[in-house]
This record gives C-alpha cells, structure tokens and sequence, in this order.
C-alpha cells in the first residue's frame, strides 16, 4: 500500500518491509497455511531465527521446556504467535538500536501477545490485534531515527502520549500515530490494524471513538490491554473497569465475559513476570 501523500512532504522516510516478511505475509494470506514452508523460510535468516527463538524461550510465553526450531515453536504456540514473533524482530531490526527505544519493543512484545490473545479468546481477528499490538509505538521509533536528539529531549519531557502528539506535531508536524500507521499500510497490514495504531492514543485517553470510524474492535482491545498495562499496579484494576465499561459495549461485546478474560490474561502476564525474576535471581 502507498504511504499517504501528506507525509511524503515532510521528508521523513519511513523504512521499507524486509523481504522475508514481504515473504512470510504471503505465506500468511494463503487459505491452507503451509507451517513447513513457513518455518523453512524463518529458519533461513539465521539472524531472525535466533532472535525468534530467543523470544519464543522468553519468560512471557512461559514454555516448560526449551525450544529448540522454528518448527517446534509453532507446535507448542501456533503458527499466529511465531508470525508475529517474527514480524516483532523484524520490526526491531528495521531501526538503529537504541537504548530509549528499548522499553517501546519491550512494551510492543507484551501488548501484541495480551491483544492477540485476548482477541482469539473473544473471536475476534487474532493476527490484526497482535499485530496492531506490535506496531502500536512504531511511529515513535520512525521519529527517533529521524531526529534522534530532538525527538530523544521530546521522549524526556512528556507524561503521556497524548503531550507527546502536541510536541511531535509541533516539532515535525506530524505525530507518531500517523506514521505508525503510515508504516503498518506500507508493510501490508489490514484496516482493523491501521486504525488501531492510527487512533490509539485518543481512545485510550477518552475511551471514545471517533465518529466516522467502523473498524473499532481492535482498537478497543488496545484501549483495553493499555489498562492491564498501566505502569502503576494500583491503576490497573480502575483502569480496566472504566476501558471495559465504555467500549465493549460500543463493538458488541459482552462486558462480563471481556472482563474476566482481560483479568485471566493480567494474571498469566504476573505469572510470566515472576517466572522472569525468579530466573533473574537463580542466574
């Protein structure tokens, strides 16, 4: 997909999907998936298939065992959640490291397995929420590697996301959910998707939407899994309630079942934490 024209004026370059994920979206959008052909084709970036399976042995999934292929990762976890994986390092690899976008990727890995997962449970379209998931702070990342030090002062001095978009448009004239968007139709990826990373940031600040938009299920499992994910323990469970409250309603979900998945998944990411420190301390 073509990246919209207003951004193109404004010189800041968006980076072009890889070719093994150009690859891997064709392989995804076949009706009968082909996990031998997939695995083959992770498996033969020997850069990406280490940092895939590095992600897949991680805390957060909580295997009981070590993986050790590709194909024995899309065993245990399924063939959406190694995609993604794989889109994820994909993502990263796209930029210059950097120590300050550390906690975006760290976030992104979280927010797409809780979004995909949560998504699967309540029927929705799992591979659009854990990637939207993924890609919610790409925007962010374009900025950086387009101004490092302006952008990293920018990072410093808001509190939140929605003060960011007013120094962004300030200082670029645009902010990073129109290029994170801008950036997830360029790879390929479907409406529900785009829209989620496009209005992210005023839904989970007002838990409304806006008015023209149709594609809000996604989205609103942003807002959602954005609570589950506060930073403060103690705002999560108000957070949680309020997101729920307001917004399953408006997509035709049922708000007892959405809050009880939601919980079960707060749980399974305590659980994985804990796995991750008690790992930290044995080592």
């Amino acid at each position: 997909m073509s990246v919209n024209p207003e951004l193109r004026t404004l010189d800041i370059a968006i980076p072009a999907q890889p070719d093994s994920l150009v690859r891997l979206s064709l392989l995804m959008a076949e009706e009968e998936l082909n996990l031998a052909a997939i695995a083959q084709l992770i498996e033969s970036d020997m850069a990406l298939a280490a940092a895939v399976m590095k992600a897949v042995n991680s805390s957060l999934y909580g295997l009981k065992g070590r993986v050790q292929s590709v194909q024995q990762a899309i065993t245990y976890l399924g063939m959406r959640e190694v995609a993604a994986i794989t889109f994820e390092m994909g993502l990263r690899a796209a930029f210059p490291p950097a120590i300050e976008l550390e906690p975006l990727w760290s976030r992104a890995a979280v927010r797409g397995v809780l979004m995909g997962r949560l998504a699967q449970r309540m029927s929705l379209d799992a591979w659009a929420a854990h990637s939207a998931g993924l890609f919610e702070e790409c925007g962010k990342a374009v900025l950086f590697r387009h101004a490092a030090d302006h952008y990293r002062s920018m990072l410093r001095a808001a509190t939140t996301d929605t003060e960011l978009l007013t120094l962004e448009h300030a200082g670029f004239g645009v902010s990073h959910d129109a290029l994170g968007a801008a950036l997830c139709e360029s790879w390929g990826l479907g409406p529900a998707a785009v829209a989620s990373v496009r209005h992210h940031v005023s839904v989970q600040a007002t838990l409304e939407f806006p008015a023209a938009l149709q594609r809000r299920g996604i989205l609103a499992l942003s807002a959602i899994v954005a609570a589950l994910m506060a930073p403060q323990a103690s705002d999560r469970s108000p957070r949680l309630d309020a997101a729920v409250a307001a917004l399953a309603p408006q997509v035709d979900l049922d708000t007892t079942l959405v809050l009880r998945m939601a919980r079960q998944l707060e749980e399974e990411v305590l659980q994985a934490h804990k796995r991750e420190h008690a790992g930290v301390r044995a080592a």
